[in-house]
């Protein structure tokens, strides 16, 4: 009989139940299923978190008085934080409590990102451990939930130690975005009830920014006039007949006739041009043909898979992260999918073959994407010999990029087979060839004005067969300036030589119209999320801001994008995302400090430099709590105009107006 006292086992703790049970079946059998709990042979034990089972305490925990939102109170900063329970699992977590006491050792599994880190640490550090146990603590890094890929991670365990700093940024962003979110929704909704609003304006760190940029895209929208501007395309004959349009490039002495793109608003200007080319000598004066690759697009993040998946089949964010949860866990066909890695690790190569064979079965459940991906691995159009960038160690840490494990299936639903197919088919491109092409560009003088044409002739599909099947090379045109003409000339040019003389025939003026800016999508959304450095108005933030820096992290970004249509911020129009009456109102209101990224890129950057060492916890605590007293002064100035008679009664604290130099309470 196997005792299960302490000293004699080894507890895994796993952020949920489906990770836990899948390492309790990678140990010795017979296992022995408890509740909240599963004991191996060999008296291992594997327990589970079910997502947080702490959180934040509320101000209320802090001082009873907190519980009527004053502006008296603000800003609330704690100067001890507390956790408390979560009531719906607390079940759980006394089970876990129990378990600590009879371990000898503790194996940290939660999900290899930051917020997994901190998930189980903090329950690890709230039931309180011995100085043994802490100084033993071993972390367990699980992206595949196959037995074999479970086993290898239970068989590779690091000491929790390492991953004190990924712990520490997740520490500092719950805590900042309590600080920021708890009061600044508390100053607005204040104000907010003061001008007839009848609920919560909630405010917070990434939700604010984003939603102000949805609202000003909309404002852009609202405002945009329509203006005509001018293209002028001439068609140049060569002394055998071949034929090719070419687009006229307005000169400087033009530029007070365009606008800040460079397009010409001048139709006289532009018929001008038309008869001074028309059935004229024309000079090639410049020629270059290159040849040209393009690699394959790595394997998918979180993110750019969201985004893709909306672009290909109209699924949001929160859609394409459940369905991964599915693939991930009841499946198994994925590796963990919140993760915001694109690349592998060197030692996953060796698991290639394998994999490439699971995809191949399973690709007939994938309707056309699955046709294109069998057609690849049964032709032959793909090689392990052809290894792409993907594979760098350098570029890895706790978790890696989203692809398919070895897991073979008979049955995924619609949307399932959806989502799979674009991550297997991102993973086999991998081992394709580039795409190359020859590019050419050439320039033609006609009666001193400059006209340009370009084309593309294809080389080699390589790994773009998987995304549209092409049974000969032909060439095609990339001319981003071709127009829509009624005109059947082929798309290449001909050969052409530099100084070589050419005829211009009747050229033509195109009219053209402005368009405004197009709403947001879950995909451009996303992407600007992704890239919020583009969105940055402070030029030396721009600098400083990485291209992995963005709004939000993988594992938030959709259920930010859901709250805000929660919050009748946002509203959904087929693809199109929108701004209620109430966001755009609340925008207006709120300093533009709060409604513009700036802040909150500079904080996540901060936020990244924390879990790679390079800072520290008190370096963005400190400024923020200083901040807040600036950003709640503000808050009194701003009376939300339009909001009178909208929101949900769902407040319920009386408004209180702040008395003249009112004392701060903090805990």
């Amino acid at each position: 009989m196997i005792k299960y006292g302490y000293l004699f086992m080894r507890l895994f703790i796993a952020e949920k139940p489906s990770l836990g049970r899948a390492i309790a079946e990678s140990l010795p059998k017979p296992l022995k299923k408890s509740s909240g709990y599963i004991v191996a042979a060999n008296g291992d034990t594997v327990t589970w978190c079910i997502g947080h089972l702490l959180e934040q305490a509320q101000p209320e925990a802090y001082d009873p008085s907190f519980k009527k939102w004053s502006h008296d109170h603000l800003p609330i900063i704690p100067e001890q934080w507390q956790l408390q329970p979560k009531t719906k699992t607390a079940k759980q977590l006394n089970v876990i409590a129990k378990l600590i006491k009879k371990a000898k050792s503790i194996v940290h599994a939660g999900d290899p990102d930051r917020e997994g880190q901190l998930l189980v640490d903090e329950v690890i550090h709230y039931l309180g451990v011995t100085p043994t146990q802490k100084n033993s603590i071993q972390r367990c890094l699980i992206n595949d939930l196959t037995p074999k890929a479970v086993t290898q991670s239970i068989n590779t365990l690091r000491d929790n130690r390492e991953f004190i700093a990924l712990s520490t940024s997740a520490l500092a962003r719950s805590r900042a975005d309590w600080l920021y979110g708890i009061n600044l929704t508390r100053a607005y909704t204040i104000q907010g009830q003061h001008a007839g609003y009848k609920g919560v304006l909630s405010v917070g760190r990434v939700q604010t920014p984003l939603l102000g940029l949805v609202v000003r895209r909309d404002w852009l929208i609202e405002s945009f006039v329509s203006q005509a501007y001018y293209e002028v395309w001439a068609t140049l004959t060569t002394e055998q007949g071949s034929l090719f349009k070419a687009k006229w490039i307005p000169s400087e002495t033009c530029k007070p006739y365009l606008d800040d793109q460079g397009r010409n608003l001048s139709k006289a200007l532009a018929q001008n041009v038309v008869q001074r080319v028309s059935h004229q000598p024309a000079t090639v004066t410049a020629l270059k043909r290159s040849q040209k690759s393009q690699p394959a697009p790595l394997p998918y993040n979180l993110s750019s898979l969201q985004i893709d998946a909306n672009k290909a089949f109209g699924l949001s964010a929160k859609q394409v992260l459940d369905i991964c949860q599915t693939l991930y866990e009841r499946h198994k066909l994925i590796t963990y999918p919140r993760s915001d890695s694109r690349y592998l690790p060197n030692g996953h190569f060796a698991q290639a073959a394998i994999i490439l064979q699971s995809i191949k079965h399973n690709a007939s459940l994938l309707g056309q994407q699955g046709v294109l991906i069998n057609d690849t691995l049964t032709q032959g159009d793909y090689s392990l010999k052809h290894k792409s960038k993907a594979w760098n160690d350098s570029k890895v840490d706790a978790h890696h990029a989203i692809i398919p494990t070895n897991k073979k299936t008979q049955q995924l639903s619609g949307r399932e087979a959806d989502v799979y197919g674009l991550i297997s088919r991102n993973y086999v491109a991998q081992f394709m060839l580039k795409h190359e092409y020859y590019e050419t560009r050439v320039t033609v003088d006609i009666q001193n004005g400059q006209f340009v044409a370009s084309a593309n002739e294809l080389i080699n599909q390589g790994w773009k067969s998987i995304l549209i099947r092409s049974t000969k090379k032909t060439a095609t045109s990339s001319d981003e300036h071709s127009p829509a003409l009624s005109t059947s000339l082929p798309p290449s040019l001909p050969k052409l030589t530099l100084n070589q003389c050419l005829n211009s025939l009747q050229a033509e003026c195109v009219d053209k119209q402005t368009s405004p800016p197009k709403p947001y999508t879950d995909a451009t959304l996303l992407a600007a999320m992704t890239g919020i450095s583009a969105h940055v108005s402070d030029p030396q933030l721009k600098k400083v801001l990485r291209d992995t820096d963005g709004l939000g992290t993988e594992a938030t970004r959709a259920s930010i994008i859901e709250l805000l249509f929660t919050r009748k911020y946002l509203i959904r129009s087929g693809k199109s995302i929108t701004s209620t009456v109430t966001g755009q109102t609340l925008i207006k209101a709120l300093p533009d400090e709060a409604t513009y990224p700036d802040m909150t890129a500079r904080w996540e950057s901060q936020l990244s430099a924390i879990c790679t060492g390079q800072s520290t916890y008190n370096h963005l605590m400190a400024p923020l709590n200083q901040q807040l007293e600036q950003l709640i002064e503000t808050s009194h100035t701003f009376t939300p105009a339009g909001l009178n008679g909208l929101g949900a009664a769902s407040f319920r604290g009386k408004a209180k107006r702040r008395k003249p130099n009112a004392r701060k309470q903090t805990s």
